[in-house]
C-alpha cells in the first residue's frame, strides 16, 4: 500500500512538471527580426502557434507566398510534447507557402528555439524566438 502511495505521488509529481514545462511555451513569442509575433497556446490536445501581429514587410512576403491574411493564421501546428521542453510538429512557412516537419525547445523563460526541417529532419534551419511581456 506504502508503495503504491509513493507511485501515485510521483506520478503526480512528475505530471505537474510536465504540465508546468508545457505552460512555459505559452505566451507570445517574437522572432529574430521582430517582423512576426505568434501566440503559442493550447489547441485541443496539443500546442499551435497563431500570428497575432505583423510588420507590413512580413504581410507583403506572405502575400508574395501566397498567404493573404498572415495575422490570424496558424504557424505551428499540432505540436505535441516530445520530452521536457521540447514540442514536435508542423511549421507553416508563408513566405514560400510550404509546411515542414519542426520542433520547439523551450532553452529558457525568455527564449526558446523553432527548427523547421525536411523530410527526415535534413536540411534544418532554425531560429530563436523571444517571449514578448
Amino acid at each position: 500500500m506504502r508503495f503504491s502511495f509513493v507511485l501515485a505521488a510521483m506520478l503526480l509529481l512528475a505530471t505537474s512538471a510536465s504540465v508546468e514545462a508545457q505552460r512555459a511555451s505559452f505566451g507570445v513569442w517574437k522572432n529574430p527580426q521582430d517582423s512576426v509575433h505568434v501566440r503559442a497556446q493550447p489547441c485541443g490536445s496539443r500546442m499551435c502557434g497563431v500570428v497575432v501581429w505583423a510588420s507590413d514587410k512580413a504581410k507583403a512576403d506572405a502575400r508574395r507566398g501566397g498567404t493573404n491574411d498572415l495575422v490570424g493564421l496558424i504557424l505551428f501546428r499540432d505540436f505535441v510534447p516530445e520530452k521536457k521542453g521540447v514540442w514536435r510538429g508542423s511549421v507553416f512557412v508563408p513566405d514560400i507557402g510550404q509546411t515542414f516537419s519542426g520542433t520547439i525547445t523551450t532553452l529558457d523563460d525568455r527564449r526558446m528555439e523553432g527548427k523547421g526541417c525536411l523530410t527526415g529532419r535534413i536540411m534544418c534551419k532554425s531560429q530563436i524566438w523571444t517571449k514578448v511581456n
